[in-house]
């Protein structure tokens, strides 16, 4: 949904019923769709089984999708003993991509572009003796991947307050960013390295599909009544987005499916808005706003 134009989409049915206005930049990103391209074009025309490690995106009812058209998720190597193998969008350690070609698999890779070089930055620091800072959410699968990248000396850091002087203190630094990141944190980080480090590399590999939607939402939680992120609760990038717009509209609830919705989140509303992360298709935005609008369907007659 990135070719949007720069107005919000709104859907207002009068009558007295909140107008729902859609952020310009929500659902998916190029990454996840081509991910999800590679995925099914290996049901399609691929010899024996398919698998994918780990969860090829982080939304439960995609994934769920892809079973039910044959692409089972494995979480390890080991469990994928014939087939094909799809790389989740994440990406994950240089290891495990050998693993799986000495079993004999067929490696497909889906990683994110934009994951695959923050991988190069990482493993490019690591060859020229750099200590690799990752600024990133430490169990997140795509920091994981990362650190396979960097080296086991690699550092992960959450936030600024996350350094630790000590191992910092007089090395060569460099710096790369798991991809779902704020510019924010990452400056924090920087400034955090300056009278530490005898010499700081930054490689910001923050995607611009994460920054356009992070934008677009905090202009969209300014103004409207109440914010509805919609997205898979263990997608990094839908979680901050609906960090974002709770900082800015407290009234902001993240759900997964429509289903969740509660008549009491959007009650007295005059408008409603509605964005999703960059894993969430279209068609559950769709339902989010349909659901909405039903939602307060009763207001109309008061």
């Amino acid at each position: 949904m990135d070719d949007q134009d720069d107005t919000l989409r709104s859907r207002a049915r009068g009558g007295g019923c909140p107008q729902i206005v859609v952020a310009r930049h929500a659902g998916y990103c190029y990454g996840v769709e081509r991910a999800l391209r590679l995925t099914e074009e290996a049901v399609r025309t691929a010899e024996g089984p398919v698998a994918t490690l780990g969860p090829i995106i982080h939304n439960p009812t995609v994934v769920r999708r892809l079973e039910e058209r044959g692409a089972r998720m494995v979480e390890d190597v080991a469990h994928a003993s014939e087939g094909t193998l799809v790389v989740r969008t994440h990406g994950v350690p240089p290891e495990a991509v050998g693993e799986a070609r000495r079993r004999g698999l067929h490696v497909v890779d889906a990683t994110c572009p934009f994951v695959a070089v923050a991988q190069r930055k990482a493993a490019e620091l690591r060859e020229a003796g750099y200590l690799v800072v990752i600024l990133g959410e430490r169990d997140h699968p795509e920091v994981v991947g990362l650190q396979g990248f960097a080296g086991p000396e690699a550092v992960v850091v959450e936030d600024a307050d996350g350094l630790r002087p000590s191992l910092v203190c007089g090395r060569r630094v460099g710096v790369v960013v798991q991809t779902t990141q704020s510019r924010e944190h990452l400056a924090d980080v920087v400034a955090a390295l300056a009278p530490l480090a005898r010499e700081t590399l930054v490689f910001n590999t923050i995607c611009d599909a994460t920054e356009k939607r992070q934008t677009a939402a905090c202009e969209l939680a300014g103004q409207v009544d109440a914010v509805v992120v919609v997205g898979g609760r263990n997608s990094a990038n839908t979680a901050r987005l609906a960090k974002l717009c709770r900082e800015i509209e407290p009234r902001t609830f993240h759900i997964e499916t429509a289903a969740e919705l509660r008549p009491e989140w959007v009650r007295g509303c005059r408008r409603i808005g509605v964005t999703a992360g960059a894993s969430t298709p279209e068609d559950e935005i769709e339902a989010t706003i349909r659901a909405l609008e039903r939602l307060c369907e009763p207001a109309a007659g008061e």
